[in-house]
């Protein structure tokens, strides 16, 4: 058995019918960030002593017979954005160099009570803020695929331990392609649940107690090296915790097995405005071309009447104005209540035009960014795509779409561009549709390829 990338089921299974113990799964995942965090530095705060403890423990309750959750021994890192009590969390971001929360987050919370061995962070853009994971507390994360280039981010240190057999799983957070764009980088699984799906309660440092000031279109969810796995850690974590009053009560299900042959796909190569490499279009055409092959009806797609650049344009405008009301001295009065209203209003729009898109299909399967893994830069620099410079700006825009309407979306590996780098590609389904956009992914897993180790791990 390779223990570093075998999957959290199969890990779990192992476990569980004492194939391997807990601190022989633990022991695999540290001796591979031994080996080759210090080139990717994808792993920050490593807790190996506590983690030892905690595998030790694992080990011992199943020995007593103790009854053993779905995650029973089995090791992860987390994103450094969720609070841990007795863990730094930082975000990347020098205030919060040295803050430890004195109590886990819900999501935390559940993991741990499903089993689970927290080990460490994984490595974040400052504040979560940019799709390269570089920070002045523990610097710039590389993908494992080619060190000359970025992961990612801001889950790019998530993604880039997953894609080098460091971690089985990990848990980021999604406002404008984070999980998905870095998921993609790095040839992993990535799934932004619908909007208040999951817990957001913790998931941002916060030692003064202040009023939480994300509360739309940020999503956090998982990241891993199957569907299979993504589908076990969105429903240990999923739904009402009695914390984040916004979470829907909408029941967390298990996926369902699907034919091909009953599915009816949307597929979109780009977006009208939104540039793409070449390869990737060809991707979305590739896969959408075997899908047809496989029995499902496959659909070009007329994508809702909306100004798209609009849209994003209007998703920044309310992620501005909610890190103003943040701020230490917002700005109060009526003006900025109706444009807060005005701008929910016009949101309104957008979710309800991609509602009626999905009324006629199960899925759209399109890019989750302009580009493959780009080299590492200044934010603010260029990218080329296909030999053509395009705004820095654009990288998240394709995944943005979507945490602007609050569906879900996840990305699956396709295949490797012609400079061998991981393609991603994107399914978006029905909001509240988790498990069956989940069972359309685990349909496709076999078309698209799915997860392949780099060479050299």
């Amino acid at each position: 058995m390779d223990i570093a990338f075998s999957s959290t089921v199969e890990l779990a299974a192992a476990i569980a019918k004492r194939k391997i113990s807990a601190v022989e799964a633990l022991d695999a995942h540290l001796a591979q960030i031994d080996a080759h965090n210090h080139a990717v530095n994808a792993v920050i705060s490593l807790d190996r002593e506590g983690a030892r403890e905690r595998a030790k423990k694992a080990d011992t309750a199943q020995a007593r017979g103790d009854a053993l959750g779905p995650l029973h021994g089995v090791p992860f890192t987390l994103k450094d954005m969720h609070e841990t009590a007795g863990m730094k969390t930082t975000v990347g971001f020098p205030p919060f160099a040295d803050y430890v929360a004195w109590q886990d987050s819900p999501v935390v919370i559940r993991l741990k009570a499903a089993g689970g061995v927290l080990m460490a962070k994984t490595n974040v853009a400052p504040m979560l803020s940019d799709w390269q994971s570089n920070n002045p507390l523990f610097g710039r994360t590389s993908n494992p695929w080619n060190l000359q280039r970025t992961a990612g981010g801001s889950s790019g240190g998530a993604a880039a331990a997953l894609c080098s057999g460091m971690t089985p799983f990990d848990v980021g957070t999604d406002m404008q392609d984070s999980i998905r764009l870095p998921a993609s980088f790095c040839g992993v699984y990535g799934l932004k649940p619908t909007e208040h799906r999951v817990s957001l309660a913790g998931a941002f440092p916060d030692p003064g107690g202040a009023a939480r000031g994300v509360r739309l279109m940020s999503c956090l969810g998982p990241l891993a090296r199957s569907v299979e796995d993504l589908a076990l850690i969105y429903q240990i974590i999923a739904g009402p915790d009695g914390s984040d009053t916004d979470l829907a009560p909408v029941p967390v299900q298990d996926m369902p097995k699907l034919d091909p042959r009953t599915l009816r796909i949307a597929f979109a190569p780009s977006f009208p405005g939104f540039p793409v490499a070449g390869d990737i279009s060809v991707a979305v055409e590739n896969l959408a071309r075997h899908l047809r092959g496989a029995g499902a009806v496959i659909v070009a797609a007329e994508l809702p009447k909306l100004d798209l650049d609009d849209d994003l344009e209007q998703g920044g405008a309310l992620i501005g104005m909610m890190m103003e009301a943040a701020q230490p001295e917002p700005s109060e009065g009526p003006t900025s209540v109706s444009r807060w209203f005005e701008a929910l209003a016009r949101r309104d729009k957008s979710i309800l035009a991609w509602d009626r898109f999905f009324e006629n299909y199960d899925a759209l399967l399109c890019p989750v960014a302009m580009t493959t893994a780009f080299p590492h830069c200044e934010p603010g620099t260029p990218i080329k795509v296909d030999g053509k410079e395009q705004s820095y700006w654009m990288l998240p825009a394709y995944g943005a779409v979507f945490n602007y309407s609050g569906h879900p979306a996840l990305s699956i590996p396709c295949g490797l561009d012609s400079a061998g780098l991981p393609i991603g590609l994107q399914l978006v389904g029905k909001r509240w549709s988790e498990e069956q956009l989940l069972a359309i992914a685990e349909a496709i897993e076999p078309l698209a390829g799915g997860f392949h180790r780099p060479s050299g791990y």
